[in-house]
């Protein structure tokens, strides 16, 4: 390893795109230091203190994994590149039904005219959602916003117009990154605001570890607790990067073509069809989905009190103490939490794989799968197969989901450390640095120099790449 972190530094293509994204990465952290003109950030920060906890609280977390924080602070990349992925995510269902869609990306310039597409909606995201947080902050009680500048044109033009250019700016920075750099420049954007978290879960551990403890609190670290802790974190680590990467290979058969006294094709390769085909969209979609049931329901249950409905009110009250995070380890919680994942993990993976246009694919390359005829036994086949893996997928997503549940249950540990040993933050991290390693390696390999996951010094037991214009 220490050989292929060496040769990274040897290419200068590489070396200077590494540098770039690097780059790119310390302006996004520093944007989001800036505040944004008009709101006090100390009773911003006392009040999202006090909702730590509670649903409001839990929403303002699940936002924060997103932007590159937590919202205790408002600043110029308050909305961070969510609205773009929004947008994104969007437009790529929007692909799936819409046939105009569909024909635009089977077209030579059809991505590119998605992707302006996608930054209109974007653009259209942002002023929507910038017009809700300012809505919040002047809202609340007492009010956030300075008094000289409450409910003016000033507070509210500055305001969206600061906080749509810093996220329209982070767009642009992950372009920019795709374009001269290494790596998805969007997802780079996430991950490096979900590890910035790191540091302050690492010092917490570090303040509340007790060697020998008169007085045990539940939220007290002992060695027994940091060494579980490691060990889960290990543990957690691995099992995400083998079902990450675990697939299932349909073996295919190339139809042999003879022309003249040649005989062409009849290689066999295979098909892999991915075991977490979702990724981590599935657990995105079921956490946005449960942070809605504890904020409805009080409302729901003040409702019923107002108008003497007894059993509203009770119902209700039941139903938002099962359903928060605020109430710790709820059996209800997470079987409603399990459950929808389930659904999205399905419901994502028929809306990305297409059994029927697969199976038209291979038979027009002339390809088939043994023992069945191309066609639509060969799409059934593959439905079936898919719906089999999708079950495992979808089962290991839900272990990864509630491991920080039960963490702060079982510990007393806050929810932000224990995020990084499950949950979504966890499988964006993993997923963007596998992505991040094989681009590399891929670099590297081009240039005949060993990788991380290849031995020797390079692919001819050489040290260095040959030279070009020899015969041997």
């Amino acid at each position: 390893m220490l050989k292929a972190f060496i040769n990274i530094f040897k290419i200068p293509e590489l070396r200077n795109r590494l540098a770039f994204t690097l780059g790119m990465l310390i302006i996004y952290r520093i944007g989001y230091w800036i505040p944004l003109a008009g709101v006090d950030q100390a009773e911003l920060r006392a009040m999202m203190e006090k909702q730590s906890g509670n649903a409001l609280g839990d929403l303002a977390a699940l936002i924060g994994m997103f932007t590159g924080g937590t919202l205790k602070q408002s600043t110029l990349f308050g909305l961070g590149i969510l609205p773009y992925i929004s947008a994104a995510i969007i437009i790529q269902l929007l692909g799936t039904v819409v046939e105009s869609l569909k024909k635009l990306q089977k077209e030579p310039n059809g991505r590119q005219k998605i992707q302006e597409y996608t930054r209109y909606l974007t653009l259209a995201l942002c002023l929507v959602q910038s017009v809700f947080y300012l809505k919040f902050f002047a809202s609340t009680d007492p009010p956030l916003v300075f008094p000289e500048l409450r409910g003016t044109f000033t507070y509210w033009a500055c305001g969206i117009a600061a906080m749509t250019t810093g996220t329209m700016f982070l767009m642009w920075l992950g372009e920019q990154i795709d374009k001269y750099g290494i790596g998805n420049g969007a997802s780079l954007i996430i991950t490096a605001g979900i590890v910035s978290r790191m540091p302050s879960a690492v010092g917490w551990v570090a303040s509340n570890f007790k060697l020998v403890s008169a007085e045990a609190n539940q939220g007290d670290m002992n060695p027994m607790k940091l060494i579980f802790l490691i060990a889960a974190f290990i543990f957690v680590v691995a099992g995400t990067v083998l079902i990450t990467q675990g697939q299932r290979r349909i073996p295919v058969q190339q139809a042999k073509h003879t022309r003249g006294r040649r005989v062409y094709g009849g290689q066999r390769s295979y098909l892999p069809l991915r075991v977490n085909h979702g990724g981590v969209m599935p657990i995105i979609f079921a956490s946005s989905l449960m942070m809605f049931p504890g904020i409805i329901f009080p409302w729901l249950k003040n409702v019923g009190h107002q108008m003497q409905w007894g059993w509203m009110e009770h119902t209700f009250d039941f139903l938002s103490a099962e359903l928060t995070m605020s109430g710790g380890f709820r059996f209800m919680y997470l079987l409603v939490y399990i459950g929808l994942i389930y659904f999205f993990s399905y419901f994502w993976t028929s809306v990305q794989f297409q059994p029927k246009e697969m199976a038209e694919n291979l038979r027009d390359h002339g390809s088939f799968i043994p023992g069945l005829r191309p066609g639509p036994r060969t799409a059934d086949y593959l439905e079936k197969v898919m719906e089999r893996i999708t079950y495992v997928g979808a089962g290991f997503l839900a272990v990864i989901a509630i491991v920080p549940n039960i963490i702060v249950s079982a510990f007393g540990i806050p929810f932000f450390v224990s995020s990084f040993l499950g949950g979504t933050g966890l499988l964006i991290c993993v997923s963007v640095a596998l992505d991040f390693v094989q681009r590399i390696e891929a670099n590297l390999l081009m240039r005949n120099y060993s990788g991380f996951l290849s031995g020797g010094d390079g692919p001819g037991g050489g040290s260095g790449p040959k030279i070009r214009g020899s015969r041997r």
